[in-house]
């Protein structure tokens, strides 16, 4: 296959998965969506089969089921029906149903602490997560109204090792563009102390100061979301992340009286484990809230 082909092919899934991610909230139409991507149907449907292993329709679901089990978690002022209703859902029993096919228990379950379980398992995913000995009791964040910020990105699919890879691809990008004013972000699509470690959509992003300061049409772009975040400050090594992340969620945001949104968390590296001699990271991370 062709440089430019396997490209355009790549940007073409991107941008189905990115507006699958931006939209999950509504009722989202194939046959529209590849009208405005000017493609047919069956080349749109064939191009992301390829390009991420589940056809568009699964995708859609899978992802709606896991923006529900991280609202069920943290949203403890919302009814079923309400975040059924957030995660493009119309029909409460239909939700209910594809829930249980998903988490082999019932939303009502999951809300009243069935996730801990489920959760734990995930974390054993992690040899690096169950090595940290971090606390991070006394962490107070601070709450925020961030910007858009508009990036270029490389998506990794897994929370893993081979997201070193992916840095190092973009590390390459900033080195050829001798950029010098930029952001370092991972965005993460999915909670990762809810999603299987393999199945998470991983963003590795550089929000330059100057968009033009980047010379390539390799990389895709999209603008990170706008809005109201509690922010984060944090030092440690790899394994603390995933642990830190269970604890915002789990403990820090229950125990709050906030709710969080569909919106994805994010984190800005000032130190960037995946890129440093010691594995050691510096960032402040980002979980858009509501009160």
């Amino acid at each position: 296959m062709k440089k430019n082909t396997l490209q355009r092919r790549t940007k073409i899934a991107n941008d189905i998965m990115f507006y699958i991610y931006t939209h999950i909230e509504t009722h989202i139409d194939i046959e529209e969506l590849s009208y405005d991507l000017n493609i047919s149907k069956f080349h749109m449907q064939r191009v992301f089969k390829e390009e991420f292993g589940k056809n568009i329709y699964e995708s859609i679901k899978s992802i709606r089921l896991q923006k529900a089990a991280n609202l069920l978690l943290t949203n403890k002022y919302s009814t079923i029906s309400n975040i059924a209703n957030l995660c493009g859902y119309s029909s409460q029993s239909s939700f209910i149903k594809a829930f249980k096919q998903r988490f082999n228990m019932s939303p009502k379950q999951w809300k009243n602490f069935g996730y801990k379980q489920y959760s734990s398992n995930i974390l054993q995913q992690s040899r690096s997560a169950l090595k940290s000995n971090a606390d991070f009791s006394k962490i107070t964040p601070k709450i925020v109204k961030m910007p858009a910020l508009d990036s270029f990105y490389i998506r990794n699919k897994g929370y893993n090792v081979n997201v070193k890879e992916t840095w190092q691809k973009l590390q390459t990008l900033i080195l050829n563009n001798e950029l010098e004013n930029y952001k370092q972000i991972a965005l993460l699509h999915d909670n990762p102390t809810i999603t299987p470690l393999s199945e998470c959509q991983y963003i590795a992003c550089i929000v330059p100061e100057n968009k033009d300061d980047v010379k390539s049409d390799r990389l895709p772009n999209f603008e990170i979301s706008d809005g109201v975040y509690a922010k984060f400050d944090l030092e440690g090594v790899h394994g603390d992340m995933l642990k830190f992340i269970h604890w915002v969620y789990h403990e820090w945001l229950v125990n709050s009286e906030y709710e969080t949104t569909t919106k994805p968390s994010y984190a800005v590296y000032h130190k960037n484990n995946f890129l440093s001699d010691d594995n050691r990271f510096d960032i402040s991370f980002y979980v858009s809230i509501k009160y």
